[in-house]
């Protein structure tokens, strides 16, 4: 067997051949274990370096798994148990790190690429990467002739910035290359490091070749231009394209208009030893004239035909030729260049061209946009970003601040990052506002202008510059280049044939010319640039409308196909479909509804509804449904019917009024009437508009019993989880509910619905937290949380991360509770909405008043209070963050501002209607009465919350506390008498037992319950 871990883990057998050990944790299992070849490693240090921070419960029985799959892997391999771990049995001079450690010299070849150590095995990771930096520095001293190996050099260097014998080893191979500026650079630029990081001066080694340098006044050849501006965010572009100029003779840079090619090849050029000549072919107009233009930028007289000539004046000379803007004379460039490179062995050409040369050992380097700052980026993440810096480069007197930032980062991310484009709107920026600017980008191409006097006619505004590519393609090139620019989402092979026709020629030549990008993922896409520009072509040619309906039919087809799926056990799968198609599909409705299609509109809303609903974009889908709601119009029945469905649902938890949710469903139940058997969510439609609208204490489950005996399985399950749901909200048997509930999970389980299982998981979780058996709670917990994140169901994660941290608190682990809620802060604030990062803060605030930090819990509390305080979206929440404000007041010894509290809180929680909500506010009330001296109305308040619920919950810590206090006040005889007397409260008689509306401060203008009052509760799930 032989093992290597100098890069990539790889084992291999007797006969040479790889064997299977994949996943990142069983290579850091094999990478342990052969550092200590023969030597016992124990499980504590093998479990650190798998699993981190974060080992699993059981980690023991985890590494024994692993251990077995890495011998089930690699048979071959013999890993033994000892007392305190693993004993990998192995010669070590079958290990490649153990080989190199003795010959590190001999033994360069072994590395294959960057380590894989876990982060216990730094130290060896360290050891063993001095050896080779020692060894390749020893090696590259003796091969200083080398002509590669200036390139390794940098490389190097920019590695080990602080490494003064590699410095030297540069400065003397740039000298010797006869690049002495560049070696008088790397020499400055070392003596600044050195000066500002460590303090001190050069080694004497380094003084000493400075001054050789110094007293040399060679000047090398060419014609490279002095640059007036600084050169910004490239610098590993100009090391990228230099090192493959060593290996290769014909570099290529290519990328659309604008992206900087001409002056990365400068760049590189400025960096190379040698004679450096740079061509300038945009001015030549007829192909034929390309040698002579050679001629006359070397400075070359004719005394034979231009090409003859050339050939003659190259064959004997070492130099780099740079042919700048080859794509109009793409086919006379391509022949030339090979021409040359065949007579002239030491010619080197580095061309840049929108379009490759297409030539045999051509090596091509695509010139990518500049880096973006993130969307919500602050003024430092920004300032950081090139395509920013790139911006406040050439924009004189622009300072970036906390006002500004966002504006130029909008600007920066709907130009593309494109450095052409970037300083335009530089230009743009000395006379319009940074905020004004972004808001008009919709209008680039009028906008962009004034670029500099001096530049190519073509790249004096945004529009030349575009308009220089459209002028060199063909008419087929064209149409597909306007017709894509329809999808902002790309396109993929299929799309192309449905929208484009079957000829897949046109897109390959565009992605050859650098205006399509085909990705790792097989879809070709289009920078927004570039997209705005075919947007306007297409206009002028008048196919605006048929694309758009081309577009449109294909989208409703994929919806179709997917929406079934969605409920089954291949949902990620289609899942994943709809999210790489998610822009398009976006862009398809707000067309359809700017051109008034309500027809094509109506049918695709219907089939996304719940996809919009699954994968996080219930803001989104209820937005566009209430748009295509309000279109004018026909459609179809059934199809609008879901439209008003996935309205209400989308809506319900997110941007929409509660009294507007009620409507939609009452109006979606009308629509739906004789088309039920159209859709399972028409059939479910009656039992969640009768939850919903709360329209009578008779509709008790909505009807949703009925759909038991349904004929679709993922419609049985969601009838009895609901059923099971409202059990809950009601206050009935916590017996009867979990029935239910472990019928819908079996039910999820058997369609294989994720959604279905993690929610339905969730709820049992809670009901076994409240007996207080958290281990099974919480394993229930995270599958739900793992379903649900794989789904993606990012409004739901949040809440679901802060039940989960509360119940491992509760089950003694305070700081993987801590790790959990800062998981729930991260989710929350990726979702952006209010009453989501006030969950997390209620939690916060619910754990530190049982730990007794009362200026912790104040804090979080009120600021979950005030991110809620105007929102209609469940009530049971605010009744719930006012009664831990009152019990943090009642905890202070304000009992005053705790009794206000309560009050305000049990009257919020009886509007809801939702038993367990009322139940932990009457609890919080029985803490109220047992600070004010009366035990026997603490107990009393306790069985009326469990008689309100309809069982016990020992997941609510501070009524754990009162009934431990209440009973040792009063006696077990006494206790019992007092808490039994609650038994007969229910939702509708709780406002009553809690006892606070008689205070006189209660009574006045506001006992019609004025800002106390809110909308009808309806299930949390």
């Amino acid at each position: 067997m032989e093992i290597a871990v100098l890069g990539p883990v790889e084992v291999r057998d007797g006969d040479g051949s790889l064997l299977p050990v994949t996943g990142a944790r069983l290579r850091t299992l094999v990478v342990l274990l052969a550092l200590d070849a023969g030597r016992e490693v124990t499980a504590d240090r093998l479990i650190d370096g798998v699993w981190g921070d974060a080992p699993p419960v059981a980690a023991a029985n985890a590494l024994q798994a692993l251990v077995s799959r890495l011998r089930r892997a690699a048979p071959g391999l013999v890993v033994a148990a000892t007392p305190a771990g693993y004993r990998l049995v192995a010669d070590p001079v079958t290990i490649d790190a153990h080989r190199f450690t003795r010959d590190p010299a001999g033994t360069l070849g072994l590395w294959r690429g960057d380590l894989e150590f876990p982060e216990v095995a730094r130290p060896e990771a360290v050891r063993l990467e001095g050896l080779r930096l020692a060894a390749r520095r020893a090696r590259l001293a003796g091969e200083m002739g080398r002509r590669d190996v200036v390139p390794e050099l940098e490389a190097l260097v920019a590695a080990h910035p602080l490494d003064e014998p590699l410095a030297a080893l540069l400065v003397r191979a740039l000298r010797d290359a006869g690049n002495r500026g560049r070696a008088l650079e790397v020499f400055e630029q070392a003596r600044r490091r050195l000066g500002e990081q460590l303090g001190v001066d050069p080694s004497a080694e380094l003084a000493g070749l400075h001054l050789e340098l110094l007293r040399d006044t060679g000047v090398a050849e060419g014609n490279l231009p002095a640059e007036v501006s600084s050169f910004v965010g490239r610098a590993a572009e100009v090391r990228a394209v230099r090192a493959l100029l060593g290996e290769h003779r014909l570099v290529t840079l290519t990328g659309p208009g604008g992206s900087g090619k001409t002056r990365l090849s400068v760049e590189v050029g400025g960096a190379v030893a040698g004679a450096v000549w740079r061509v300038e072919l945009a001015p030549v107009r007829d192909p034929a004239e390309l040698p002579q233009t050679i001629l006359s930028t070397l400075r070359l007289r004719q005394s034979v035909p231009p090409l003859e000539r050339l050939k003659e004046a190259l064959a004997g000379r070492e130099m780099l030729l740079i042919l700048d803007n080859c794509e109009h004379v793409i086919e006379a460039a391509a022949e030339l260049a090979d021409v040359l490179l065949r007579a002239a062995p030491g010619l080197r050409l580095l061309a840049t061209s929108r379009e490759p040369l297409g030539i045999t050992g051509e090596r091509l380097f695509p010139v990518e946009p500049l880096a973006l700052p993130p969307d919500e980026a602050d003024p430092v993440t920004a300032a950081a970003a090139p395509a920013v810096r790139l911006l406040l480069d050439r924009t004189s007197g622009f300072e970036l601040t906390a006002e500004n930032t966002g504006p130029v980062v909008r600007i920066c991310r709907a130009l593309d990052g494109m450095p052409l484009a970037i300083e335009l709107a530089a230009a743009r920026l000395r006379t319009l506002p940074a905020a004004v600017l972004a808001d008009r980008l919709a209008d680039r191409f009028r906008l962009l202008t004034g670029g500099s006097r001096t530049a190519l006619p073509r790249h004096r505004t945004l529009r030349a510059v575009v308009d220089w590519s459209w002028d060199l393609l063909s008419g087929d090139e064209r149409r597909v280049w306007r017709r894509l620019a329809m999808l902002p989402g790309g396109a993929d092979v299929t799309a192309v044939e449905r929208i484009c026709g079957p000829d897949l020629d046109p897109p390959a030549a565009l992605v050859d010319k650098s205006l399509l990008v085909l990705g790792p993922d097989g879809r070709y896409r289009m920078l927004e640039t570039i997209r705005e520009y075919g947007l306007e072509r297409l206009a002028e040619a008048g196919e605006t409308e048929p694309v758009r309906r081309a577009l449109i039919a294909y989208l409703i087809d994929l919806a179709r196909e997917a929406e079934p799926h969605l409920r089954r056990a291949d949902q990620l799968v289609w899942l994943r479909r709809l999210s790489v198609e998610h822009d398009n599909l976006h862009a398809a409705v707000q067309d359809a509804i700017a051109a008034g299609d309500r027809p094509s509109a109506v049918t695709l809303v219907a089939n996304l509804g719940w996809y919009w609903w699954l994968n996080g974009h219930r803001t989104e889908g209820a937005r566009l449904c209430a748009e295509v709601i309000a279109l004018p119009g026909p459609a179809g029945q059934a199809d609008l019917a879901l439209v008003h469905v996935f309205a209400a649902l989308n809506g319900v938890e997110g941007p929409m009024e509660f009294d507007q949710v009620k409507i939609l469903f009452l109006a979606a139940e009308r629509l739906a009437e004789g088309v039920q058997d159209r859709h399972p969510a028409l059939r479910l439609l009656s039992p969640l508009a009768a939850i919903y609208s709360q329209s009578s204490e008779t509709a008790r489950y909505g009807g949703a019993e009925r759909l038991a005996d349904d004929p679709d399985p993922w419609l049985r399950a969601i009838s009895r989880m609901l059923v099971g749901q409202v059990r809950l909200n009601l206050g009935e048997p916590a017996a009867a509910a979990e029935a239910d509930l472990r019928a819908a999970l079996d039910g999820f389980r058997q369609v294989g619905d994720r959604w279905g299982i993690g929610f339905t998981l969730s709820s049992l979780a809670d009901l076994t937290a409240a007996r207080g058996e958290f281990r099974q709670a919480l394993d229930w917990q995270r599958e739900a949380m793992a379903l649900l994140e794989e789904v993606g169901m990012r409004e739901d994660l949040p809440q679901l991360a802060v039940k989960t941290a509360h119940q491992v608190w509760l089950s003694g682990e305070p700081e993987e509770a801590r790790r959990l809620l800062k998981r729930a802060r991260e989710f929350a604030r990726e979702v952006g909405i209010p009453e989501v990062m006030a969950s997390v803060h209620h939690c916060h605030a619910v754990i530190a008043l049982a730990e007794g930090d009362l200026a912790a819990a104040r804090e979080h509390n009120a600021t979950a209070i005030r991110l809620i305080e105007r929102s209609t979206f469940a009530p049971q929440f605010r009744a719930m963050a006012h009664s831990t404000g009152a019990l943090i007041e009642g905890a202070a010894g304000d009992l005053a501002l705790a009794r206000a509290g309560h009050r305000q809180a049990i009257r919020i929680a009886v509007d809801s209607s939702d038993s367990p909500v009322i139940a932990q506010v009457l609890a919080g009330v029985a803490d109220l009465a047992l600070r004010e001296g009366d035990p026997a109305r603490a107990a009393f308040l306790l069985g009326a919350a469990d008689a309100v619920r309809g069982s016990e919950d020992r997941t609510v810590e501070q009524a754990e506390r009162t009934f431990r206090e209440a009973r040792a006040a009063l006696g077990d005889a006494g206790f019992d008498a007092a808490y039994h007397r609650g038994d007969g409260v229910t939702m509708a008689t709780a406002l009553a037992a809690a006892g606070l509306e008689s205070d006189p401060a209660a009574e006045g203008p506001d006992r019609q319950r004025g800002e106390d009052h809110q909308e009808s509760g309806r299930p949390e799930q």
